[in-house]
């Protein structure tokens, strides 16, 4: 609520602005414009993620996706003490990472609601610390290929949307170790 207020704010003072400048005009030519790019970036990134949750689906029906559930494992058991002997909530939040890791930010949601849900009905009432765990590495979302930064890059003109990799990888690790070492300290203090 509080950003549709912000968001028609900012519209109607640009509006008036444009209107006591004498630049209407150029105001609704620029809205005109704003919204074909708005829809040309929308379907550009429609198209990378339905090819990245395609590959998703693939691993998943061809094994891979079980297979990077077990190389995950030993790290999701140890961020995720409580929950590490239920099979159904590791293997939704390895759904989970493994969908971040690919950079599918809105293919990783569902996967990561259905972890929440399933951490939730352990602890009614109260976000456990798997569940506030949970949220902090999606939050910080670790990204191996950032399909949905790339393909924005890709849609506005970029020759080699790839080439921020090193960049990603450095602030993905720094934001999910320095959010795991919080949430680890925080529950700590909070335990005692």
């Amino acid at each position: 609520m509080t950003m549709t207020a912000i968001w028609t704010g900012m519209v109607a003072i640009s509006i008036l602005c444009g209107l006591a400048t004498g630049r209407g005009p150029a105001v609704a030519a620029a809205a005109a414009e704003g919204a074909s790019a708005a829809v040309e970036l929308a379907l550009s990134i429609a198209g990378m993620l339905c090819l990245w949750t395609g590959v998703m689906e693939v691993m998943r029906r061809s094994g891979l996706a079980d297979g990077l559930s077990r190389l995950l494992a030993p790290v999701l058991r140890r961020l995720f003490p409580q929950a590490a002997k239920d099979r159904d909530i590791m293997d939704a939040i390895s759904a989970n990472v493994s969908a971040n890791l690919l950079g599918l930010g809105s293919a990783a949601t569902p996967l990561g609601l259905e972890a929440a849900r399933r951490l939730a009905g352990r602890s009614p009432g109260t976000a456990s610390d798997a569940l506030c765990m949970l949220v902090v590495c999606n939050t910080a979302s670790i990204q191996l290929i950032p399909a949905t930064v790339a393909s924005v890059r890709a849609a506005q003109g970029c020759a080699a949307p790839f080439d921020i990799l090193p960049a990603v990888w450095l602030a993905s690790g720094v934001s999910v170790g320095v959010g795991i070492a919080a949430c680890k300290i925080c529950a700590r203090i909070w335990r005692t």
